[in-house]
Parts: structure tokens; sequence; C-alpha cells
């Protein structure tokens, strides 16, 4: 199986613990410290929030900062139109923002929001019957 290990940038860590613990997100001690906070988001999707000052071990140049430039659309699919409506109204309320105006497509609908260091992160549920072709 392989897995997937999102790497964000934040500003204040304990403001970056406190919006994903409200998101639902399984809090992995195992891999935080006063420099990083690990969550499991499923069983093979992990989200590491890092200091600005530790993500600049991780890199090459300066760390960008994402409520100035987005350079990264992080995208969760989602079981049904109202799952999507829910996490991003509980992003909203845990301190993100707004990003696009939900879409809907029919088949596919999504909604966005960003968290409070401006990583953007994209919900979205498509038909199943679409998607098993």
């Amino acid at each position: 199986m392989r897995m997937i290990f999102v790497n964000l940038p934040v500003a204040d860590r304990d403001r970056a613990d406190a919006f994903y613990a409200a998101l639902g997100f399984r809090r992995n001690d195992q891999f935080s410290d006063e420099r990083c906070v690990s969550y499991s988001v499923e069983e093979n999707i992990a989200v590491m929030l890092l200091t600005r000052e530790r993500f600049a071990d991780f890199v090459t140049g300066e760390v960008g900062d994402p409520a100035q430039a987005t350079s990264v659309l992080n995208c969760l699919s989602a079981g049904s139109r109202e799952e999507v409506d829910r996490l991003v109204a509980t992003a909203i309320a845990a301190g993100g923002k707004p990003w696009l105006p939900a879409q809907d497509h029919g088949v596919m609908y999504g909604a966005s929001f960003t968290d409070p260091d401006g990583n953007v992160w994209e919900v979205m549920w498509m038909d199943p019957s679409v998607v098993q072709g």
C-alpha cells in the first residue's frame, strides 16, 4: 500500500494543531514534537504541520507563504455532498477561511477552504456510478 504524506508550513504550530484536531483527524504523537505535529486523515494519508523553520530543513530556497500564493491544492474525497459541506463548515468554524465557491456539476460536487495559514483544501464528492464507469 502506498501512502501520501502532505507536508505543510505553518506559522503557529499550536494553532495548526487545534485546527486539524477540530477537523476530526487523528493526531499521531509518535511523529509530533514542538516543531511539528502529525495527523492521520485516513489509513494511508498523513498531514505533517511543520513550523516554517522546520519546513525549511526539507527544502532548498525560501519557504513560500501559502497565504500569499497558492502552490498546491490538496483534495480529499467525501462520501456525500453533505460530508463535503460538513467538513468545509467545520473548517471555517475552526478558524479556516472559505476559498472558492462550491461547484456543483451534478455527478460531482466540491467545496474548499484554507487552513489558518492559507494552505488550500478541496473536498469533493463524485457519484459512485460515474466513478465505477
